[in-house]
């Protein structure tokens, strides 16, 4: 009885040991955190997933850019050190999230992602300052929601899965409502300088303003039936 005793103890101590060396650390970060974290880390691995047009647009300082929507993710993220730490992010957490749990499969062992991305990075103010006009100006944006009709503003991006389910209603009230509502759909990724202004950090986002003040904000995926409510 000793004796098997002795040989459990032995097995459990062994797996133990094993599960030690394999065990993944993985974390989801605030911005300030991950900020932080790049700054003690010595010759930081960040990983940046979002398109090469995004990343030459703007990206974190050192970052390297491997496309999570690309067709070689997998062998060009083979060739970073998978014993250090790697730094995550896209440009709201979606691609990121998807990029982690591929990086986790590879054998990655310490992995930290940017949560809610370079929105909310931005939105923390983080990136540097800029006084160059990406996209609509905020005098342009003032103009075009000063109007005697209600405006529906919705920030939007191409690869935003909740804004792609959005657009085909979105079109449709466009029509439908044109009596009474101006809506008008902007591209985050080529308003920045709106982004910055706006203070959004989420995707899709929707202001109803009226007589260019804002009356309603929406950050999320809304449904046609909730939305037509608020323009009523």
């Amino acid at each position: 009885m000793k004796f098997n005793l002795k040989i459990l103890v032995i097995i459990s101590f062994i797996i133990f040991s094993c599960n030690a060396q394999n065990a993944k650390d993985v974390k989801t970060i605030e911005a300030k955190d991950f900020a932080e974290k790049i700054a003690e880390t010595p010759n930081a691995q960040i990983l940046d997933v979002r398109t090469p047009e995004e990343f030459s647009g703007s990206h974190l300082d050192n970052a390297i850019n491997i496309n999570w929507l690309g067709n070689s993710f997998v062998t060009d993220v083979e060739k970073i050190d998978k014993t250090k730490p790697v730094f995550v992010y896209c440009k709201s957490g979606g691609r990121s999230q998807n990029a982690v749990n591929k990086l986790e499969e590879l054998g990655f062992k310490n992995i930290y992602q940017l949560q809610g991305g370079i929105l909310k990075w931005d939105a923390a103010g983080l990136s540097k300052p800029s006084d160059k006009v990406s996209g609509m100006s905020v005098q342009e944006y003032n103009k075009l929601v000063n109007s005697d009709k209600k405006v529906l503003i919705n920030f939007y991006a191409e690869w935003c899965a909740p804004c792609k389910k959005m657009a085909p209603y979105l079109a449709k009230m466009q029509k439908e409502e044109n009596e009474n509502v101006v809506i008008i759909r902007l591209d985050a990724d080529k308003n920045k300088t709106l982004m910055d202004a706006l203070k959004i950090s989420e995707l899709p986002t929707l202001f109803v303003h009226e007589k260019g003040a804002i009356k309603w904000k929406h950050s999320g995926y809304i449904s046609e039936e909730d939305l037509r409510k608020q323009i009523q």
